[in-house]
Parts: C-alpha cells; structure tokens; sequence
C-alpha cells in the first residue's frame, strides 16, 4: 500500500493516490508537527506548543487527544503504513520517512551533493524540487510554524542555487536566463544568485549586462549594508573584464540526463490529452524577424520551445463570423501593450469553441506559441493561479524544480519570460478577475483571451459578449451534425427541435449527437420528446456532456439568496419580466431586487433586454427555467411557492389599480387597491408608475399571464380583480380580443366558484366593452361569452 504525506505545500495525506480527508486546520496542524519528526516522538508539551503557540485553549489535551483521535481514524485506510502511537513522552506518526515528502526532499539533497557527474546532481536536485507543491504548512499560523516555514524556503533557495550550478555546469546557460534574472529580482542581494546571472550573461554573449548587474549589486550593497561584494563574487567581475577562458561555456550536457525541455503536453486543462504536437522548437515554427539576445529565448541547445498547449480545433464550428472578424482585427494588430479579449456569455454557448477556434486561426501571428488552462471556475475545485502558473512555466520551458515554490516568485518569473516573445495566452472558464490577474501577459507583443459565465465587470479588454444562435444558425449546426438529406427530409421537425433549443449551441449539439448515433430515428421523435418540458432537461444529455450539468454547475456556485432568487423567477407565468416582479417574489424593495437581478445577470442566468421609459425587462431562458421550476419543486415548500405568487398577484393588482386610476377617461374603473396583499413602497411605485401608459404598454401582456396564472390556481377574488383593474387599460390601449377573453374567463370561474360580488363587477366591465364595440360599430357577438 502505498502511501504518500504532504507538508512542501497543503498538508496532505495520499493512500494509493486517493486523498484522506483530514479534518479542519488545527487538526492538520497536529499531523503536519508529527510528520516533520516522523517517526520520533513529539513531546506532547512541544507538540501543544507548535500547534498553538501562545494561543493555549483551556483543556488543551483533551482537545489534543480529540484531534489525534480523528486523525487515527483518517488514517485507517494506510492499514500499518502510517498510524500515530502514544507512549508516556508524546506522540509519534509511525511512517516510513521517505514517504514523508520533507524527508524525501533532504535525502536526495543529500544524495546529489555527493554525486560527482553534473547531469546526475541536476537530475537529483530537480527531483528533489519537483517535491515542492506550495508554501510549506501556509494555513498554519503559530510561531514555530513560521519559523519552521522560513527556514524550509531557505533550503529550498540554496537547493536551487545548487541546481543552477549543476546546469551551469552542463551548459544550459541560455535556458536559464529567465529563472536566473528572476531569482535576482526577489533576492537582489543574494551574491551567488548574482554570480549565477553574470555568468550566464557573459557565457550568453552580454558581457555589458552581467557588468551592469554586477554594478548595480555593487551599489546596493554599499547602500544598504555598508559593504562591498565578497571575493567570489568580485573575482568573477575580474574575469569578466578579462574575457578569462575560465569562462568559456562548456558543451552542452547530455540532455539523457537533464533535458533543456519536456516533451509531454503540460496542459491544465483535463479537457482533452489527445493535442498534437504541444511544443515546436524555432525551427518549426514561423520566421520572427524581431530581434533577440542570444540563448534569452532558447532551450540551452540552441532551439527555442514553443508551447502549442490549445486544444484540438472544434470539428463543428457553424457562425459567430462577426466575432471571429472583432477577434481578427483585435487579435492581429501590432500592439502598443498587451491585448485582451473578454469572451461572455452563459453556460452552453460556445464560450470555449470560440476561444479555441480564434486561437487556431491566429496562431501563425503568435510565433512563440500558445497556452491554455480550464480554470474551471464552476467545478467544485477551481484551479488556482500558483498551479497554472507552474504548468505554464513547465511548458515554456522552465525545468520543475527550478519552478518558484511561492506565487509572487513565479509570477515575476512567468512575466519574465514572456517580456519578449509574441504568445497568446488563453484562460478559460474563468470565475472572475482574482483568478486571472496573475496569469495575464505584460509583454507588449503578448495576447489574452479569457472566457466566462460572469460578465467579468472588474477586468478590463474588448468584449465579446456570446449570445444564443438565431434559428437560421442553428439550423445549419443541426445540419452539419446529421446531414443535409436527412435535416431537409424533416425539416419541420428539425426546426422544431432547434426552436425548442432556443439557440443555445450545447443543446442543438446534444440533440444532434444523439440523432447522429441513431440514424434510424425520426426527428420527429426527439422533437416530441423536447417538447415535453418533463423530459426536456434529460433528453438533452449525451455521454458525460448534458445542458443540465452546465446548468447546475452555475446555479451552484451561486450564493443562497441568487439561487433562491432563481427558482422563485421560474414560477413566473412567462420568461420576461421586470424588476418588481422579482420583488414581490422575494418581498424586497427595489433596489435589493435589482441588486439580486444584477448578480443573475452577471452569470448570464437572466439576460437584460431592451431598456425603456416602463424600465429594462429581463428574461430567462426556457432551459434555465426548467433546471429553477425543478429546484423550486424540490427546495421550497408549496406554502413558501403559493405566498410567493400572492404577492406578485398582490402586487400586480395594485400596480394596475394606480396606472388605471392616473390614465381613467371615459370609463371609471372600480377601484380593487383594497385587495392588493403585496404592494411597492411609495418611493418605488412612484418610481415605476413615472408614465403609467408606457408602463401599461411594456406589462399588459405579463399582467394578463399573472391573471390566467391566479386563475389557474383557483384564486379567483384576486384573479377577478386584477382582471377588472385591467379594464381602463384594455379600454385606452383598444386591446379589446384581450379584454374580452381574460374577463370572459374570469366571469367564468367566478360563477362557478359561486363568487357573486367578483361576478357583477366583471359583468359591469363586460357590458362596456359592449357599448364600446356598439358605438364604433365594430361587428362583435356574444356567443363565446358566459
């Protein structure tokens, strides 16, 4: 059984390769101060001192015991391999220490500074630093972690310092370039970092620089130590200015024992392995004619890696022509600075396809290559930036164990190597700026583009915004997936299915998967089915790919209010709505209502139409409804759903009550504000009701679904009511056919739930409508009414 233990980075525990769950901080802190030690015992007044400091609680080893208690239970799964005892001293983690990853580290530290051959000392020193996964023990936070924190990155300095020596050694000078002018950026006084970059410098053919930096430390260490450089250091300045042969760079090592680049595909992404070809050397790619200082772009022997990390090019790309052509024109300007793209839209729309395809496109204008990390915002881990960082560093060519162990060092180290090259840079499924502001180019010939479900409002670039297909578009993706003949056979029903769809790209895709698998199905089977909004979610799913997955991977990552927020939106009677409907749902005033609605917005759960003098209107797509109707069904108690919809009936009511009394003319319409059970406060009613007519105007067809919708639930007083509300509306609007039909219906319901007072007053509005159609002579029976 093998078993692995963590403490260069998050503490962790792995049995055969599936991690042990641990427990809350403290309790890590407890298994981290045993396994520094492993297999001796710990005190246990020392092993309460490490875990919390000067901050003892009371019934510290009983509370000591708890966590060990817990510990021994996580750590059954490792069987022998690993247990914690107790004798009368202490406690120690009974465990092979090479399978402690600390002890593991120092043994092969050991091990390559007794090694004579340079390519065997590298290989040993990069594996030992390949062992580093973070900031050792970082959530841990007493004074003898950080103590012991200190001096472990300390070691890990001078580790790197002994690697660098080692490649030196082998003449891989050129590649080191970037790390080594890193390295002298974090610690600028440190003198054999500083000999390090010198020579690599000089053995590169920029003697003047190493002089320079040899200068500049000079002058630093006057400044602030009152001190001159120490005598290695300044006898290799002398060596410089004598072009000593001393110098002279040896022949490249033999890359069998430290090779200058990987040749496996070090993408963050899981999305897909199957890449061809994710580094080229200059050679393959195309002619730069810019200029570059010998050995700053290479891979020590004199080929400079290209990192081609973008996922294969969809097979199926149909539209989107004038993005693409902003990409084009965005993307291949010579730029001034660093260009980004901020491609948006919700889950399903073709977010990465087009990220991926524009990257194809124009991946001849970045002659240095092109990455690419799923950051994978809505899965339950999201990537952090430390690890891309490291994955992006690999591939450009940086050998792991010369990767900075701490994120601002890799950061520094990243833009540094791209400083000078043409890449592009492509972030995908980003969950907002934090994730990405440390993975951004800054060299000025670099690219970037980022894809989200958030609009992304605090990163600045050209945007992109996604929308779903129009019909004529996804029409021609249907086509392509199943075949022209077969789509022109059943054309009806192939629309159908597209329509159902609404455009969205994953589910025309899922829905053509699924008929391209089985060409003996009709499409009239699968639209019939889509139509069934039952099956409608589960239908659209193929293989490991579903519309519902992407659906809930947002509505999880959302915040309990949003989430709630949404189901409530998916018991409205129609997808379009403003923004009081969402307060009445949710008994809020406006501004918290629209605060919510901004955030639904963002993720592209609601999208924001058209903005006029009645306000903006919202609508929720068919399918993001279907997943809110389901988790409403599921999450909220009938009684919580009905009060809901009283409200938004309450606050309709009242709404249409105080439009119709500011707009009455002719027809004096009976007042129902009585009966309202939810309405605005008066700065908000003021606020909607600014010109009651375009108000009307923009709800009359929402009002009326709120009334059939009542009416549907047999609250028929209130349904009657806003039905009546209504009629000086109907009235100046000349909406008559709806006049008539939803006070026909009403009528209906109310005589035959014995509602008498509801029903006279619907007969009083009927009959004016009947004087009125009798007055302009327009040709009106009343067969089809009550």
């Amino acid at each position: 059984m093998a078993v692995e233990c963590r403490v260069l980075g998050d503490i962790a525990v792995r049995v055969d390769g599936r991690p042990v769950e641990l427990g809350p901080p403290k309790q890590r802190s407890v298994l981290a101060a045993l396994l520094v030690d492993a297999p001796r015992t710990v005190p246990t007044s020392q092993l309460i001192d490490r875990v919390w400091g000067d901050r003892v609680p009371q019934r510290v080893r009983g509370t000591l015991y708890g966590y060990v208690s817990l510990l021994r239970k996580a750590l059954e799964p490792a069987d022998k391999d690993a247990s914690i005892t107790r004798s009368s001293g202490g406690y120690a983690l009974e465990v092979d220490r090479l399978a402690v990853d600390l002890h593991r580290f120092r043994a092969l530290v050991r091990q390559a500074r007794a090694v004579e051959d340079a390519g065997s000392r590298a290989q040993l020193f990069e594996n030992a630093l390949e062992l580093w996964h973070g900031e050792p023990c970082a959530a841990c936070d007493t004074p003898w972690f950080g103590t012991l924190r200190e001096g472990l990155l300390r070691e890990r300095f001078a580790v790197t310092l002994d690697f660098n020596d080692a490649r030196l050694d082998l003449g891989l000078h050129g590649m080191l370039l970037p790390l080594l002018s890193s390295l002298a950026q974090q610690d600028p006084l440190d003198e054999r970092a500083a000999g390090q970059l010198m020579l690599a410098l000089y053995r590169s053919g920029r003697s003047s620089d190493a002089l320079r930096h040899y200068e500049s430390l000079r002058r630093r260490l006057a400044e602030e130590l009152g001190t001159d450089p120490g005598p290695e250091l300044r006898r290799l300045h002398h060596r410089i200015l004598t072009d000593s042969p001393v110098l002279a760079a040896p022949a490249p090592g033999s890359l069998s024992s430290v090779s200058s680049a990987r040749t496996t595909h070090l993408q963050v992404s899981q999305r897909d392995d199957s890449a061809e070809a994710p580094y080229a050397t200059a050679a393959d790619r195309p002619g730069d004619s810019d200029d570059q200082a010998p050995g700053e772009r290479d891979g020590g022997d004199g080929q400079q890696l290209v990192p081609r990390l973008l996922p294969p090019a969809p097979a199926l790309f149909v539209g989107r022509d004038e993005e693409l052509a902003a990409a084009r024109r965005l993307l291949g300007q010579v730029p001034t600075g660093p260009v980004t793209l901020l491609v948006t839209g919700p889950a399903g729309v073709g977010k990465t396809a087009f990220a991926v395809s524009a990257g194809h496109v124009l991946a001849s204008r970045f002659a240095d290559g092109q990455l690419y990390a799923d950051l994978r915002a809505f899965d339950d881990e999201q990537v952090e930036p430390f690890t891309v960082l490291g994955a992006f560093l690999r591939a450009l060519g940086v050998r792991g164990g010369a990767v900075p162990p701490d994120l601002t060092g890799r950061v520094h180290m990243y833009r540094t190597v791209l400083a000078q090259r043409k890449t592009l840079v492509v972030l995908d499924n980003a969950a907002d700026a934090r994730q990405v502001k440390d993975l951004m180019p800054s060299g000025a010939r670099c690219a970037a583009v980022v894809t989200s479900r958030t609009t992304l409002p605090d990163l600045s670039g050209h945007r992109i915004p996604l929308g779903v297909l129009d019909s004529e578009t996804g029409l021609a993706l249907l086509r392509e997936m199943i075949g022209a003949d077969r789509t022109r056979a059943e054309s009806d029903a192939a629309r159908a299915i597209v329509s159902t769809c609404e455009g969205l790209p994953l589910a025309v895709w899922v829905a053509g998967a699924r008929l391209a698998a089985r060409p003996h199905w009709p499409l009239g089977k699968v639209a019939r089915a889509l139509a069934d909004e039952q099956r409608k979610l589960d239908e659209l799913a193929v293989g490991h790919i579903a519309v519902r997955a992407g659906l809930e991977l947002t509505y999880q990552a959302m915040t309990p209010t949003n989430r709630h927020a949404l189901r409530m939106l998916a018991l409205l009677p129609t997808p379009d709505f403003s923004v009081w409907a969402l307060a009445a749902l949710l008994d809020l005033d406006l501004h918290r209502a629209e605060a919510v609605l901004d955030d639904l917005v963002e993720v592209h759960l609601v999208e924001a139409g058209s903005t006029g003098p009645a306000g903006t209107r919202h609508r929720l797509h068919d399918l993001v409804r279907l997943l809110g109707r389901e988790r409403a069904e599921r999450e909220v108690s009938p009684r919580d759903r009905a009060a809901a919809l009283s409200r938004l009936l309450g606050a309709s009511l009242y709404l249409a009550d105080r439009a119709a009394d500011s707009l009455s003319v002719d027809f004096q319409g009976i007042s129902q504000t009585h009966l309202a059970s939810w309405r605005p406060t008066p700065t908000d009613t003021a606020q909607l009701l600014t010109d009651p007519s375009a108000w009307f105007t923009a709800e009359r067809q929402f009002l009326i679904s709120v009334a059939d919708q009542a009416l549907d639930r047999d609250e028929i007083t209130a349904a009657a009511a806003l039905a009546t509300a209504l009629t000086t509306l109907f009235q100046i609007g000349g909406h008559f056919d709806d006049w008539e039909r939803l006070q026909g219906r009403a009528l209906e319901a109310a005589l035959r739930g014995n509602h008498q007072h509801s029903a006279t007053q619907l007969h009083r509005c009927l009959g004016e409508l009947t004087t009125i159609l009798t007055g302009i002579r327009r040709p009106w029976t009343t067969s089809s009414r009550p």
